[in-house]
């Protein structure tokens, strides 16, 4: 999404943009922990940076002495349109749990039985990022739901989906050429 213009969250999903965040930080987090080409190393962390930016420009992060150390401060006031948003948000969001956590367990089952790890940081980053690459077709859901609710798309700039275009097919072509741990090839080959 082209966020530099943009004013408010109309139409955005802020927990897809944390989720976002998340997955591309444990992505990150596996490629550092295995044998990775220092070219896919630095792409996901711009990537990661690009990915926290935009939380940036849709809240302010305040620090906190309890728990959970911070909060997060809507930068624009919200208009009827943006609280419908978070209302669909929410409510996409605790349905995509319902699946998501069964499946997270699951995995977490399985990897356990029949993958081999190198100790309980691999086991761990290992087992979520086989998760986010298995289930991450999942975390396009929110926006889905948003996009069906609202009845529009006006927010999604033809500019965006041709970025993302060109991204996947260079992903592709370079999947099997650039050095990189076979999950990460195969979900570049997905268009993750």
């Amino acid at each position: 999404m082209d966020r530099r213009n943009k004013k408010d969250m109309e139409g955005m999903s802020f927990r897809t943009i944390v989720l976002n965040v998340i997955t591309q930080l444990i992505i990150f987090l596996y490629l550092l922990d295995n044998d990775t080409s220092w070219m896919i190393l630095i792409s996901n962390g711009i990537g990661l940076l690009i990915e926290a930016w935009k939380i940036n420009k849709t809240v302010i992060v305040q620090r906190k002495d309890t728990f959970p150390f911070f909060d997060l401060i809507d930068k624009y006031p919200p208009s009827k349109l943006t609280r419908k948003t978070r209302k669909y948000d929410q409510m996409a969001f605790k349905y995509l749990s319902y699946a998501l956590i069964p499946l997270l367990s699951g995995y977490t089952i399985y990897s356990v039985y029949y993958e081999e790890h190198k100790g309980w940081y691999s086991f761990i980053v290992g087992t979520l990022v086989g998760f986010v690459y298995m289930f991450g077709f999942i975390s396009m859901t929110p926006q889905l739901f948003i996009n069906y609710k609202l009845k529009s798309v006006a927010h999604m700039p033809w500019k965006t989906f041709m970025y993302k275009a060109l991204n996947t097919f260079i992903d592709d072509l370079f999947a099997f050429v650039i050095k990189m741990p076979w999950l990460h090839r195969i979900a570049c080959l997905r268009g993750t």
